[in-house]
């Protein structure tokens, strides 16, 4: 999973090495807060992706990552299964207009762009748990499971 770092000029999604192997990228990306127009939590972000990979890597329901390029956009992905994701629009972006990321930080991340912050670059979950806004979430319980019951005799 990526982790998203802000400071008080730019958000940096930090990929791991899988991830910029599978997004055919060398760095991470870095994204200036003047040019976030937009930010929406999605819980399908295969909705959102337009256009093809290129380059990048896609298994259809399973992975999307990389550069995706459409009709006059450009957009960057990393979309793991069916989980909860951020949509980040652009306006100005150098490289792209549109970003999206599969993560369980969507909430933080929204929380974290509304705070002012300090220079030095932080973890989005710790700069949503400073102010007091990340909500907890119960864990699920397991639902019990029935016995099967035998087929009647013939």
């Amino acid at each position: 999973m990526v982790t998203l770092l802000l400071d008080s000029t730019q958000l940096e999604v930090v990929l791991s090495g899988a991830e910029r192997a599978m997004a055919f990228r060398k760095g991470n990306v870095v994204i200036e807060r003047s040019t976030i127009s937009k930010v929406q939590l999605t819980d399908d972000a295969w909705t959102w992706l337009r256009g093809v990979p290129s380059p990048g890597t896609h298994l259809r329901g399973v992975v999307a990552m990389g550069t995706w390029k459409s009709a006059g956009a450009d957009d960057f992905a990393i979309i793991r299964r069916r989980r909860p994701s951020v949509v980040i629009d652009l306006e100005g972006h150098p490289e792209f207009q549109r970003i999206i990321l599969t993560t369980r930080h969507g909430l933080a991340l929204v929380q974290a762009l509304r705070v002012e912050l300090a220079e030095e670059a932080a973890d989005v979950v710790e700069i949503a748990a400073e102010t007091g806004t990340v909500p907890t979430v119960p864990e699920k319980k397991p639902r019990p499971r029935q016995a099967p019951t035998p087929a009647p005799a013939v």
